[in-house]
């Protein structure tokens, strides 16, 4: 008996399917999971002992094992990065910055992939600040937009110019100069809806 039910506990195992826009299709190829639409086409590795992933049509369907709540994390982080996918493939991504500064002026410009920020506290030497991937980076006066397809490039742009202009051992009631995140939107206006729609399965 007690051997019966391990092997049925064995067999469980943790479903999620996603219902996809008729904007985008998915292909996935030796775990690596293509999300594609007019607009751009975003690749993402999803290689994991305990998730499997198979298309059908418009469905992608998520299947994890053990049972575990492990598995269940690494399932659901595999859904937020579909649907991050979904969205950013069919609206894009804008991060908007902002130049702040009250004792030294300081500029910005893109120079081929790096963000140089020029006379941060008055140093001679820019800061720099790596842009990731297809992201697209314009200074239009105190004001920094990055924007692009891919959310997790598009937000570790923005992030790479914050961190690379933070004050360091001074007074930040006094020095309040940097490069500040203000607002996060779409390239093109979302709806107010759900995009991917989710069905759990059994657990």
């Amino acid at each position: 008996m007690m051997k019966k039910m391990v092997n049925i506990m064995a067999e469980k195992e943790i479903i999620y399917t996603l219902t996809l826009p008729s904007e985008v299709s998915a292909t996935i190829n030796n775990k690596t999971l293509t999300i594609k639409s007019e607009k751009a086409e975003l690749k993402k590795s999803m290689k994991n002992y305990r998730a499997n992933i198979k298309i059908e049509g418009n469905k992608i369907i998520i299947e994890g094992k053990p049972v575990t709540r492990r598995t269940r994390d690494v399932v659901k982080t595999i859904i937020s990065h579909i649907q991050n996918m979904v969205e950013g493939a069919i609206y894009g991504y804008v991060y908007k910055l902002k130049i702040v500064y009250s004792h030294f002026p300081m500029t910005a410009q893109v120079e081929n992939d790096t963000v140089l920020v020029k006379n941060f506290l008055g140093e001679k030497f820019p800061r720099k600040a790596k842009i990731k991937g297809n992201t697209k980076v314009e200074v239009k006066g105190t004001e920094i937009i990055v924007s692009g397809y891919d959310k997790e490039d598009v937000s570790q742009t923005a992030s790479n110019i914050e961190q690379h202009t933070k004050v360091k051992n001074k007074d930040i009631r006094r020095y309040q100069d940097g490069v500040y995140l203000v607002e996060q939107t779409n390239i093109t206006e979302k709806p107010n809806k759900k995009i991917v729609e989710l069905i759990r399965g059994r657990e």
